[in-house]
């Protein structure tokens, strides 16, 4: 049961008691909406317009919103575009102050999200994952990569660790991944005999779940808080990463820290068992139960190996970006003749909400740098922290901190990159320091957006495999923190090293690299030094 669900079956049947169980519930909505009075009655800073005043009172409201959980995310982002409507809309406008911005051009903003190429992306990664599920292809190559291990705990541990690095290719929706793996491993702990509650199966489900959050840092299409940084990427910064661009980039990171993950979790929760025979013919006896691979799963096969190509050769072979290739994909699955499933199969297993989330909080963020909102806070920022004129290095160690703290209080990575994001470019955008990229820093810190590894509230993959029973949070908690101190410390050398140093596409990404017409990659222009004005962010990215 949820933390929701518990909280409403609790109390007494009437009275004041029901009462205080609906403040208790709501006290985040609450905080929120006094909080947005606040920034509303506060008087408008100078050198900020009003709207940028009042987009920063709606930012305030979402991030205690978001924290808190008090309303469902699609619930969260119907009323944040309807705050945007009106407050946006009795707004003075932006180009003739004299005259209301207008509800019309609010509404217009409020959902100028769901024009970005990246929802398309993310909305065609749930019907992909949709499809993984309800052929059960995922669970077949999960059990398949298992089937290979051998019977020692250790080696089970590495076979839960491969099975997370396929699955990112393949199923491009971290939860849904999870999902896939966690009764698989469920079914491993039954077939070692041990106890839910013993280290070997809270290791192996925190191992399942960590390696998730890990790749979602690997590979830009396994998660959809990548796609908000680089959507706002390529408005702000007229820019693009390429799948195979953001693969080379991440590859350090990818394969240093499922090392890091096994030894972490062997040494700080050490099995109980080493071995158990016959471990490994309970995965194939529940491989043989699914049988012949089906018609269906074959094709599917096919189209997400096809479409694997296509990203990793997106720029190299082709110019068809990410989101048009997947869109592709999925039109394929309904198809006549490939069948994979029918709409009315898919539609729900769609989390629909995660899209209305989505669109709105790319909407929020690019409200808040057309109206000026995000590059006063940026000012302030930058100011406060000493970043004016600050190494490259020095910038990514402060803003990485800064996004691990805040995480604690955020159960979505989606909308921690929303919030946050546009803000990270607005602050890189104003310093001084020569030669930085904003392009490879903000990738680099959307890397840090994806640590979710300290609290089982971080993520939803992290709930789903809590929701197990398998292990204690404070054991989360602890390994979390190694996981994440060591995350930060690999970026932090990412940034000084790596990157600097690439030379093949990648110039653009490095966070010290100065990037000019000559060095720059085809296809690429220049970072441009202003925010765009909302008829320039609009245009098509040619």
């Amino acid at each position: 049961m949820s933390t929701a669900d518990s909280s409403v079956s609790i109390g007494a049947p009437s009275g004041r008691p029901a009462e205080r169980s609906w403040l208790r519930a709501n006290w985040g909505l609450l905080a929120a909406t006094a909080v947005l009075v606040i920034v509303l009655l506060l008087p408008t800073p100078q050198g900020l317009s009003v709207a940028g005043h009042r987009m920063l009172a709606v930012l305030a409201f979402a991030v205690i919103v978001w924290m808190t959980e008090t309303l469902d995310y699609a619930v969260s982002g119907v009323v944040i575009a309807a705050l945007m409507t009106f407050l946006l809309g009795t707004a003075p406008s932006l180009t003739n102050p004299a005259v209301a911005m207008g509800t019309s051009a609010g509404l217009g903003l409020a959902f100028s999200g769901f024009a970005n190429t990246a929802l398309a992306l993310v909305a065609s990664a749930l019907f992909i994952a949709a499809a993984m599920t309800a052929t059960k292809l995922d669970r077949r190559i999960a059990l398949f990569i298992l089937s290979r291990v051998g019977t020692e705990t250790r080696n089970v541990v590495i076979g839960a660790i491969a099975v997370g690095f396929i699955m990112s290719f393949l199923v491009p929706s971290t939860t849904a991944r999870v999902a896939c793996i966690v009764p698989i491993m469920l079914g491993i702990i039954a077939a070692f005999g041990v106890s839910k509650k013993g280290a070997f199966a809270g290791m192996l489900m925190i191992t399942a779940t960590q390696t998730a959050s890990i790749w979602n840092v690997g590979i830009k299409t396994a998660a959809a808080q990548n796609m908000v940084a680089v959507g706002f990427i390529e408005k702000t910064l007229n820019q693009t990463i390429t799948w195979l661009e953001w693969f080379i980039a991440a590859a350090p990171f990818g394969i240093i820290m499922p090392v890091v993950l096994y030894f972490v979790m062997t040494r700080m929760m050490p099995p109980e068992v080493k071995e158990v025979p016959g471990g490994r013919d309970a995965i194939r006896k529940s491989l043989a139960e699914l049988g012949a691979m089906k018609a269906s799963e074959k094709k599917l096969l096919a189209i997400s190996l096809t479409l694997l190509a296509f990203w990793a050769t997106e720029g190299l072979l082709h110019r068809f970006d990410t989101s048009s290739t997947t869109i592709a994909a999925v039109a394929l699955l309904f198809m006549p003749g490939i069948g994979i499933m029918t709409w009315k199969e898919a539609q729900p297993k769609i989390p629909w909400g995660t899209v209305v989330l989505f669109g709105v909080g790319i909407s929020l963020g690019t409200a808040l740098l057309q109206t000026g909102g995000a590059v006063w806070l940026a000012n302030l920022v930058v100011t406060k922290f000493g970043l004016q004129n600050a190494s490259p290095l020095f910038i990514l160690g402060v803003m990485s901190l800064f996004l691990t703290v805040i995480h604690l209080g955020f159960a979505s990575a989606t909308a921690l990159a929303s919030a946050m994001i546009p803000i990270v470019i607005a602050v890189l955008q104003h310093v001084a320091t020569p030669g930085i990229n904003m392009v490879g820093m903000t990738m680099l810190l959307q890397f840090v957006v994806s640590f979710g590894f300290i609290l089982v509230v971080n993520a939803p993959q992290n709930m789903v495999a809590y929701g197990t029973d398998t292990f204690e949070a404070r054991d989360f908690v602890r390994t979390g923190l190694v996981l994440t101190v060591v995350a930060l410390a690999l970026v932090m050398l990412l940034g000084a090293t790596y990157l600097a140093l690439a030379r093949i596409r990648l110039n653009i990404n490095s966070p010290y690299a100065r990037v000019t017409s000559a060095a720059r990659p085809r296809g690429h222009p220049a970072p441009l030094p202003r925010v765009p004005t909302s008829t320039e962010a609009s245009a098509p990215r040619r």
